[in-house]
């Protein structure tokens, strides 16, 4: 990149010592163009620029009579400013391309870990907007997957304690369990029951993993299994939304043998048009400049719409919003949608004609 802003710096020192003619005063001055090609530029373009200001430097010195010990001084003071300015423009760019490849590799782990999420999903319209605290790692300690199996399509939303690898390392074990039991047991609870043997094997004392387990076995039924974790909320065709409270409270996932509370199963009815979010702890306890918490549900209830995608986008947006821009916890939220049959109305109308 042409180091526009340095070479203009450079300039202006000419000009203010060709207009000032103040000779020694201005010619210090120089040493801002590589200094500041620094930051911007390659080792490359701050030795050119730092050549440039040394002609110039030498050329103004013996056009103002500037003796010659005192130009070599300053001469000599911009040639050590260039050189340790391209050292470090040469260090700034490996730290760049080391970085560079840091991200390219969580991004790598990411789709591995967190695998995209299509636009359907069996019978359900779907979406999901997934924010890591940390920018550069792309990835944290929430986790979530949807698909279908041969009971119908499941889905989860965790929520590891902890930050870093170590959360990174026990959502990626809870997302394997669940892909593989969620295929083999018939019963939702097993499913969750597979989580938890894993996790209290493999787990410390002090770690756990709150977590939404949910279904859909048949038409218009919908399964929930709360482990601890914030409730789903639940947005009626009809109007309205609504937290689904677990009826018999569980310890989270990793934490069972240390209470006698086991998971319960909800069945709820899910019809046409109806919608169900999953969220994780980094948006409810979102803050604002206040301290005041996001408001989840009055925001769901702003944006939601037939296009979970749009729904997702808007409260998204409002979250970093709220917050100033960035997450300080990791946020992760999931949408589906039951459409409505088209057809089935279609065909109740004519139905309903016929008999009139």
């Amino acid at each position: 990149m042409l180091p526009v802003l340095p070479v203009l710096i450079v300039a202006a020192v000419v000009l203010a010592d060709i207009i000032g003619g103040a000779g020694m005063i201005w010619l210090p001055l120089l040493a801002a163009g590589p200094a500041l090609a620094a930051t911007t530029n390659g080792p490359r373009g701050v030795l050119c620029v730092g050549l440039l200001a040394a002609v110039l430097g030498a050329m103004l010195g013996a056009r103002d009579g500037v003796p010659d010990r005192e130009l070599a001084a300053v001469l000599s003071a911009l040639v050590a400013v260039t050189l340790a300015s391209g050292l470090a423009s040469a260090l700034r760019g490996r730290r760049e391309r080391v970085l560079a490849a840091v991200r390219s590799v969580a991004e790598t782990a990411q789709h591995a870990l967190l695998k995209p999420v299509p636009a359907t999903v069996g019978p359900f319209q779907t979406a999901v907007r997934y924010s890591a605290a940390a920018a550069e790692a792309r990835i944290g300690g929430d986790l979530y997957a949807l698909i279908p199996t041969p009971y119908g399509v499941r889905l989860i939303v965790g929520d590891v304690r902890g930050k870093g690898l170590p959360a990174v390392g026990t959502a990626a074990l809870v997302l394997g369990v669940f892909r593989e039991a969620a295929y083999d047991e018939p019963d939702l609870l097993a499913v969750v029951d597979r989580i938890e043997r894993s996790l209290a094997r493999n787990l410390g004392g002090d770690d756990f993993v709150t977590a939404v387990v949910a279904g859909y076995p048949r038409d218009g039924q919908l399964e929930v299994v709360n482990c601890g974790h914030a409730p789903p909320l639940l947005v009626r065709a009809t109007g309205g939304v609504e937290a689904i409270e677990p009826t018999h409270p569980a310890p989270p996932l990793g934490l069972r043998a240390l209470t006698d509370q086991t998971p319960s199963l909800q069945v709820l009815p899910f019809a046409d048009g109806d919608q169900l979010l999953l969220y994780t702890d980094g948006v409810i306890e979102a803050r604002d400049r206040d301290r005041a918490f996001y408001p989840l549900v009055e925001g769901l209830e702003r944006h939601v719409c037939d296009e979970p995608g749009h729904t997702l986008t808007g409260l998204h947006d409002e979250l970093l919003a709220h917050v100033g821009g960035r997450l300080h916890d990791d946020a992760a939220l999931l949408l589906i949608r039951k459409p409505v049959d088209r057809g089935a109305s279609v065909r109740g109308q004519v139905v309903s004609r016929a008999a009139v």
